[in-house]
């Protein structure tokens, strides 16, 4: 007997760990519900687990969430579909918990359980549950029955669904703002599963009701609603019942509403088409572009490309590119950055001449701004104007603000320049960088801030990479190799540091011939950290150049640095003598 015992008495110390009072304990033991559920077979798991968790009443959120995730991907411990509906009653108390990250993860599992039942179990165990949540008397129930709706309704005969249609009509007019605001959020999952003939009806005028709300956070959920149904109804019906929604909410006096339209209006374009586009929503934009509330503004600026990919050039000339003109130089430091982050998407839309001669004066009021991350901003998407009006033009208007901005005082700004030379080097071409940046990408390597030393380092090796060895052996590689005789020992430290990442991009050859020689004689500094970083290098060195090169250069100075006085060399010194030694044994 006590042979058959033996397996269950770890379910046995599990559930017990259910009701302890460590919530750890607690959690450990939901989190390995499916090892007990394996262990206690499909059966058991169904009489007898099951029960328990439904009758469980921890009031912990985090056990609770746990639960909820867990039931989730259940079917296979409880014998498939099937049964899949003794899932549902742990899930439905679940459902009218007060924390809201709990009852959205029961509802997600039931819509994933709820897709894989049955169809006759939907109608006995599924579509009740959910008419039930709708009735609950405390709104957390109400709040989550709204997104099951679209996992019942494809299933229910006729009449459920007449009903089905009515109770979320009625959940859309709740006395509760978080009912509303649950049944908007979800309108357009269950508008989709809905029959055309009751689209244009009933759904139409759920979705009037919640525009009109007195509430702006359901209003604002609304407007993902527009979006949703734009693209279920037929264009004719979008325009006559969509559009007129979308431009009331461009007006409304909440600004998060506004915030939100501004934010959704390309989908809501793409949802109208674009006749209704250029006649009704341009203006609606415009009004947004001007907003009074910085957000709104933000929000709208942020779209201004894509809008305009919509429209010809010649009404975006004529209608977008005033506004943008003031957007330029908004009193919100937010806009500008959010502008210049998308306005250099607009020259390939508007063309060469609209973009010299209206934009170009723009890009170069944003890339003069006092505020570093528009001039930034604008400097990573040169690309885009670079195709439209050639680099000459561009590379005359650009060159001042990049040398501002790589000796900027923040030295954060100094590294986002850094990062954006090899894109600039091959955007601009070699001629280009050898004249105006080359300059700059030295001075870097004796930066007082070490995060952009190294940033530097790293910068001359990927220029090694864009231009070849033979541009770097003539324009990088002496001036790198002349600041290792620096006086200060941190800066030769870069140097070194340059050295390895520029080995092997140069190769074997170059490596020997000119690199090693000034890593052996740095050896030779009377300071220690020089020379540990020194056995690093070496270290680095030994798989790029051949074994004689080793045998006769490298090894003999690694040998003198681990009989150092120093602790730290010979460390070094040792670790890179004994992977010397591992790579002669390997060939």
């Amino acid at each position: 007997m006590a042979t058959i015992d033996e397996p269950l008495y770890p379910i046995a110390v599990l559930i017990d760990e259910l009701k302890n009072e460590d919530i750890q304990l607690r959690l450990n033991s939901i989190r390995r519900l499916s090892t007990i559920a394996r262990a206690l077979g499909e059966e058991r798991t169904r009489k007898e687990l099951i029960p328990f968790l439904s009758e469980n009443n921890d009031d912990d959120d985090e056990v609770l969430l746990a639960m909820a995730e867990e039931l989730g991907v259940f079917i296979p411990y409880v014998g498939g579909v099937e049964h899949a509906n003794v899932l549902l009653p742990p899930l439905e108390t679940l459902c009218t918990v007060e924390e809201t990250c709990v009852r959205d993860k029961a509802v997600e599992s039931l819509s994933r359980i709820g897709a894989q039942m049955r169809e006759q179990d939907l109608v006995e165990y599924f579509i009740p549950l959910v008419k039930r949540l709708a009735a609950g008397e405390w709104f957390t129930a109400r709040v989550s029955s709204c997104g099951l709706f679209h996992i019942a309704y494809p299933s229910a005969s006729e009449t459920f669904k007449t009903e089905l249609r009515a109770i979320y009509s009625q959940l859309c007019q709740d006395d509760m703002p978080m009912v509303r605001r649950s049944a908007a959020t979800n309108l357009g999952k269950f508008a989709a599963t809905v029959e055309p003939a009751y689209l244009k009806t009933e759904i139409m005028s759920i979705f009037e009701d919640l525009t009109q709300d007195d509430q702006d956070s359901v209003r604002l959920l609304a407007v993902e609603g527009c979006a949703a149904l734009g693209k279920l109804l037929e264009p004719q019906d979008c325009v006559a019942h969509i559009l007129p929604v979308i431009v009331n909410f461009s007006q409304d006096k909440s600004w998060r509403v506004r915030y939100m339209v501004a934010n959704q209006l390309y989908e809501l374009c793409e949802a109208v088409g674009p006749e209704s586009t250029r006649a009704d929503l341009v203006p609606a934009y415009v009004r947004l572009l001007c907003d009074n509330e910085a957000e709104v503004r933000i929000a709208a600026a942020g779209k201004v490309t894509k809008f305009c990919r919509i429209l010809n050039p010649e009404l975006a000339i004529q209608r977008i590119l005033p506004c943008v003109k003031e957007l330029s130089t908004d009193s919100s430091q937010h806009v500008r950055s959010a502008l210049a982050s998308v306005i250099m998407g607009m020259a390939p839309v508007l063309g060469k001449d609209a973009t010299i001669e209206q934009l170009l004066p723009i890009f170069l009021s944003l890339l003069k701004d006092e505020f570093p991350d528009v001039r930034l901003n604008i400097i990573s998407k040169l690309d885009q104007v670079n195709q439209v009006i050639g680099i000459d033009l561009l590379s005359q208007s650009l060159l001042p603000a990049i040398v501002e901005l790589a000796e900027d005082r923040h030295w954060r700004v100094r590294l986002a320049i850094i990062e954006y030379i090899p894109l600039l080097a091959s955007q601009l071409g070699v001629g280009f960088f050898d004249d105006k940046l080359g300059a700059l990408c030295m001075q870097w390597l004796n930066d007082k801030v070490y995060s952009i030393r190294d940033a530097a380092a790293n910068n001359v090796k990927r220029l090694a990479e864009e231009f070849g060895p033979d541009w770097a052996m003539q324009h990088i590689v002496p001036q790198v190799l002349d600041m290792i005789n620096n006086p200060h020992y941190l800066y030769r430290m870069t140097i070194l540091h340059a050295i390895s990442l520029l080995a092997p991009v140069m190769g074997s050859e170059i490596t020997c011939s000119t690199l090693l020689p000034v890593v052996v004689s740095a050896s030779k500094d009377r300071v220690p950290n020089i020379k540990f970083n020194v056995a690093k290098v070496l270290q680095s060195l030994i798989p790029i150049v051949d074994q004689s090169v080793v045998e006769k250069t490298i090894r003999p100075c690694l040998v003198e640095l681990s009989e150092d006085p120093d602790v730290d060399v010979r460390f070094f010194a040792t670790q890179a003598l004994q992977s010397s030694d591992q790579v002669m044994m390997s060939t």
